[in-house]
């Protein structure tokens, strides 16, 4: 049942950006593998550590369930073993907050398929098309990247709905909601 609705499993991964002029965006995100919504993102020019991801798991709380101390119900928070999800600060915090903190199993990226699938869609939709002068000139563009991606991108196992599309043509009832194409 856990990934069959919204709001009982997400996933984080990071990627980097690499600019024409030699500056790199690193970007780190967490997505609803059940509705595929990039639910938040946060970009530096200087990498992803520990505080990032912990930021981003509050910010994506958040932005799913309003300023609340800790989840009303507990959400499976998947990662890779990268240090900055594995660091004891954020697997504390992580849990402080109600989240169920996993890691997949070492050199198995397959295992957080879904969030390597979104990279590789955003990569390939977004930012090689787009300007890619300087990481102010990136970082620019993100925010609408990240829109049009949970506006407008249709996705086959959401019926050719975007994720927000999708959302909306669900009932939402206590913050979840299920996935009829599994």
């Amino acid at each position: 049942m856990r990934g069959h609705y919204s709001n009982t499993r997400w996933c984080s991964d990071a990627f980097a950006i690499q600019c024409w002029n030699g500056d790199r965006v690193h970007v780190v995100f967490s997505l609803d593998p059940c509705d595929r919504e990039a639910i938040r993102y946060l970009a530096s020019t200087i990498g992803v550590d520990g505080e990032m991801v912990r930021d981003l798991m509050v910010e994506s709380i958040e932005a799913r369930f309003g300023k609340i101390d800790k989840l009303p119900n507990p959400v499976q928070w998947l990662s890779d073993n990268g240090p900055c999800y594995t660091a004891n600060e954020t697997i504390v915090t992580g849990r402080m907050l109600g989240f169920e903190v996993c890691t997949t199993p070492a050199y198995s990226p397959e295992s957080n398929g879904m969030a390597e699938a979104f990279v590789k869609t955003f990569k390939r939709d977004y930012v090689w098309f787009g300007d890619l002068t300087s990481a102010p000139r990136v970082m620019e563009q993100l925010p609408g990247w990240f829109e049009d991606y949970n506006e407008r991108a249709p996705h086959k196992g959401l019926k050719m709905m975007s994720p927000r599309q999708f959302l909306r043509a669900n009932s939402v009832e206590l913050n979840v909601t299920k996935c009829s194409y599994l």
